[in-house]
């Protein structure tokens, strides 16, 4: 058991400030720098992201039944379905899910579970519950990391399980993972590159990252500013 020493905490307090602030201080300071670290990812690589996100919505039909992540660059893959109606979204995005949610003729379920410090995600055991049960035709998931030893990673240790489940009840599953994330490997990794239907990424990717795709036989799309495309579809 894990026990909180009040006293010796107090003893490095000025006089004028309580425990309970001085707690509720980092508490705030902790959700900041969270924060903080979310928006600045989601400046980073943001026309990569786009075009990704542009060529990603191409893949999705009236009615289906879809999974989003809360990644950043699934945000912006959410702003592209508005053309789509009726649609099913499953979702640990609070922000994906208010979005999707705009569209009366959608039916948006948002995961239960635990509201992560930045506050624009939810994870826990009660969404993998909810995904145990449902079965989605389509899943977009984005990641902090992409190796082909370790598949995608990411740095949201809670999230990365709920993630897993979302991909397992899944028919196909699409990894949009814009050039910045290749060769990276972050905390803890929640799909293999056996699991994944089709790959996005930008027009950052090196040659050499192109041709290890291509040597694993993993299906991928390189999309460019104008919309022109390599891949490599078998």
């Amino acid at each position: 058991m894990f026990l909180f020493q009040f006293d010796k905490i107090e003893q490095k307090l000025p006089k004028n400030v309580s425990t309970f602030d001085h707690l509720r201080a980092q508490t705030v300071s902790h959700s900041v720098v969270a924060k903080a670290t979310r928006i600045a990812r989601s400046r980073v690589g943001i026309e990569a992201k786009l075009v990704i996100a542009r060529e990603a919505a191409k893949l999705v039909t009236d009615g289906e039944s879809i999974f989003l992540d809360a990644s950043t660059t699934v945000y912006y893959l959410a702003q592209q379905l508005s053309q789509y109606h009726r649609l099913r979204v499953l979702t640990n995005g609070i922000e994906v899910a208010r979005l999707m949610a705009g569209d009366p003729t959608n039916t948006v379920v948002l995961m239960g579970g635990i509201i992560n410090p930045e506050g624009s995600s939810v994870s826990g055991n009660l969404g993998e519950q909810v995904i145990r049960d449902l079965h989605v035709q389509k899943a977009f998931v984005s990641c902090s990391g992409f190796s082909l030893e370790r598949g995608m990673t990411d740095v949201h240790l809670a999230e990365a399980p709920l993630k897993n489940r979302a991909i397992a009840s899944a028919r196909e599953v699409f990894a949009l993972v814009d050039s910045s994330k290749m060769g990276k490997e972050d905390l803890t990794p929640f799909a293999t590159i056996d699991q994944i239907t089709h790959l996005y990424t930008d027009f950052g990717i090196s040659e050499t990252w192109v041709m290890q795709l291509k040597n694993v036989s993993v299906p991928f799309t390189v999309c460019h500013v104008r919309q022109e495309l390599v891949s490599n579809d078998p």
